[in-house]
């Protein structure tokens, strides 16, 4: 029966290697580039060509990208990937391997945030979610892992016009400098992650 049991989990590590290039994980990050209309704005304002993200979350043992859109949601990791500018992307994860019961903490976290609408403001509250948002407080509500450096919106390039116009449109005069703030690059460059794959 051990050896049967064993044969399957080798078919099913074969097949998820043969969809994908690398082996989902519960917790995986994935970044991309997203075609969104505030991308660009993101971009100019972090640094980084990465500018939305989500957690691999496994739903009958089938991977999911739970990411903040529209709403928080799960969206099939292949139909993310395809979401993204040119299907480039970047997975990371935790150095030091997830347990089992680290796994479950994280799942039941993310289920709290379930359908709340997507933060247009990047406030720091819970009502409303953005994307690097989401990720980052899972892992710290569920581990007490905080991944990546926590910031305030004037330390970040305010100064292009595509971020100008994105400012303008979503605070008008009241811009809140001050507001805590953690973007996709600053968890991308966390030194508690490796890359586990990166597509070409």
């Amino acid at each position: 029966m051990i050896s049967v049991l064993r044969h399957c989990l080798l078919l099913l590590c074969f097949f998820a290697s043969a969809v994908y290039a690398w082996q989902p994980q519960q917790g995986d990050i994935i970044f991309h580039t997203s075609r969104s209309s505030q991308s660009l704005a993101i971009q100019k304002a972090t640094g980084s060509v990465y500018s939305h993200m989500g957690i691999i979350l496994l739903r009958d043992d089938k991977p999911y990208v739970y990411e903040a859109a529209k709403t928080i949601r799960f969206t099939p990791l292949k139909q993310w990937i395809a979401r993204g500018t040119g299907n480039h992307y970047v997975v990371k994860r935790l150095k030091k391997p997830l347990s089992t019961s680290q796994q479950q903490a994280l799942y039941r976290e993310a289920m709290r945030y379930q359908s709340r609408p997507y933060d247009l403001t990047f406030s720091w509250d819970d009502e409303r979610i953005y994307c690097s948002e989401l990720v980052w407080k899972i892992y710290k509500n569920a581990l007490n892992t905080e991944i990546g450096q926590l910031q305030t919106l004037r330390e970040f390039d305010l100064s292009s016009p595509e971020v100008q116009a994105k400012m303008k449109e979503r605070y008008g005069k009241n811009i809140p400098l001050n507001e805590t703030v953690i973007s996709p690059v600053a968890m991308f460059d966390s030194p508690l992650l490796t890359t586990v794959y990166e597509s070409r």
